[in-house]
């Protein structure tokens, strides 16, 4: 390793040595220093030792958000492992499934299943030493070994590139425009590839993350404000609900303190992004598109947005390039598979444990979803391949039903799936999660306002619980196989 990096560990020893008492995590009431957060490290690292945990290991962590979820990653990348986060609500034969693929010596998480090794908390941990000493040096050689999002079926673990390693001398600003100065406010759950991703970044330069146990639309607007948050991570379903928060609601909260905000993970319906943009600036609202892999990555800012609506921006790091199914690069404006790849020279992005790309020749490689270019090289997403509904004999993107549908204000959330039809080969049916009661042929109104005839739900389905999760995600297929398995049972 270069002398210009040190470990993740080495880099919080010399926060706690340099800035002790300046906050490194909040989350709720409980906030540690740096000094804290370092102190409390030690002890959990050590008690991870005593379980078996070495170099090289990856640890299952499966925690909401917390500050225990921080001090818990800190303690497995002080022993030179590397953390490896879940949902807290994976049911035993998922979680099972990822413990064998990874290996791990411990889980960190606060499940109620009887499994065959460790389980224990964060506090746990901590209380098992009470040695606060420094450890020896360790670098992960991994730095962070996330599950696919939204994968079904068997498990997949996308191990980063990237060693657990930082600059040695703190830089004036990060990736994803963080600073020393910046207080990060995340709302998403840090299981989840990007919110932890910033979470890691955040840290490493100094900043104060602020945590947000669970997502809530007001909540989130109002911590803003009550922390003076300069930074903010939100995914497009997130945004669809404080947006949908009545107008005096979101006028109470001074949102002035933001000078960046990030979102990602969900394409963002084109009206909900222009909202936001009048409403706290076009200089503020970044976008990033790329997945977990991140062998290339494309930006765009709000007022680039503006003249290229829709857009995810262009590529900034990496190479990308639109194919059809032969594999023939196609030209702008036609809309093909989206495949990716490293810039030249440039070491792995990432390693899959647990299954194989999707590739062409020459290192091109796919995450399944669609979009095309346009002449300015500006790239828009279409939908993921897996996703897509051949109705008729034309392809509908649920993307694009979802996002009319989420401008109604009674939506929560909601998923559009196709289920088999004898006449048209598949019927689009919508899942809906409305606050409150929402009428039917008020929606299909608003819908086909907005939408040509084949594009609208033949069916719709009202639920109670929210359709996504905290972080946007969807299962569009295992929705898909739940309704399909109830059409074949006996009436």
């Amino acid at each position: 390793m270069s002398d210009e990096f040190i470990s993740f560990g080495a880099k919080l020893k010399q926060h706690a040595h340099f800035q002790p008492n300046a906050p490194a995590v909040t989350c709720g009431s409980t906030t540690r220093t740096y000094a804290e957060l370092h102190a409390r490290t030690n002890r959990i690292a050590r008690a991870l030792a005593s379980l078996g945990v070495k170099q090289g290991n990856l640890v299952t962590v499966g925690l909401p958000n917390s500050v225990g979820f921080v001090e818990a990653c800190y303690g497995i990348w002080k022993l030179g492992a590397t953390p490896q986060p879940i949902s807290f609500r994976l049911p035993k034969g998922e979680l099972e499934a990822i413990m064998d693929l990874a290996q791990t010596p411990v889980v960190i998480g606060e499940f109620k299943h009887q499994i065959d090794r460790p389980l224990l908390t964060a506090e746990a941990l901590a209380a098992m030493s009470d040695d606060e000493s420094d450890l020896p040096d360790a670098i992960p050689p991994i730095s962070k070994a996330p599950t696919s999002g939204g994968s079904t079926g068997r498990p997949k673990l996308i191990l980063s590139g990237q060693p657990g390693v930082s600059p040695k001398e703190t830089p004036e600003q990060g990736g994803f425009q963080l600073k020393p100065d910046s207080i990060a406010l995340i709302p998403a759950p840090l299981y989840h590839n990007a919110p932890f991703g910033m979470m890691m970044s955040t840290t490493q330069l100094g900043g104060h993350l602020v945590l947000m146990p669970r997502f809530d639309p007001e909540a989130t607007i109002a911590e803003v404000e009550r922390t003076k948050a300069n930074w903010l991570y939100l995914v497009p379903t997130m945004m669809n609900r404080i947006w949908h928060l009545p107008d005096e609601t979101k006028a109470k909260y001074d949102l002035s303190s933001l000078k960046t905000l990030w979102h990602m993970a969900a394409p963002c319906p084109a009206w909900l992004k222009e909202a936001w943009i009048h409403w706290v600036g076009p200089e503020v609202v970044m976008e990033l598109y790329a997945g977990t892999e991140a062998q290339a990555i494309t930006i765009i800012s709000g007022s680039e947005w503006l003249t290229h609506k829709g857009s995810v921006g262009r590529v900034t790091f990496g190479e990308m390039k639109v194919c059809d199914d032969e594999g023939r690069e196609l030209p702008a404006g036609q809309t093909g598979e989206i495949y990716m790849r490293r810039a030249p020279g440039t070491p792995p992005t990432y390693k899959y444990l647990g299954a194989t790309a999707k590739t062409l020749p020459d290192g091109w490689e796919s995450l399944g979803d669609l979009g095309w270019f346009d002449e300015d090289g500006y790239l828009y997403l279409a939908d993921r391949r897996t996703d897509m509904i051949l109705v008729g004999g034309s392809n509908v993107y649920p993307a694009e039903i979802e996002a009319a549908l989420q401008e109604h204000p009674q939506v929560e959330s909601c998923a559009v799936i196709g289920l088999p039809d004898e006449d048209l080969g598949n019927r689009i049916h919508a899942i809906v999660n409305a606050k409150g009661k929402v009428d039917e042929a008020a929606l299909r109104a608003h819908v086909n306002e907005r939408l040509v005839t084949y594009k609208q739900p033949r069916s719709y389905e009202f639920v109670d619980e929210p359709v996504r999760d905290d972080a946007g995600k969807v299962r569009r297929t295992a929705l898909r196989d739940e309704r399909i398995a109830r059409l074949k049972q006996p009436a």
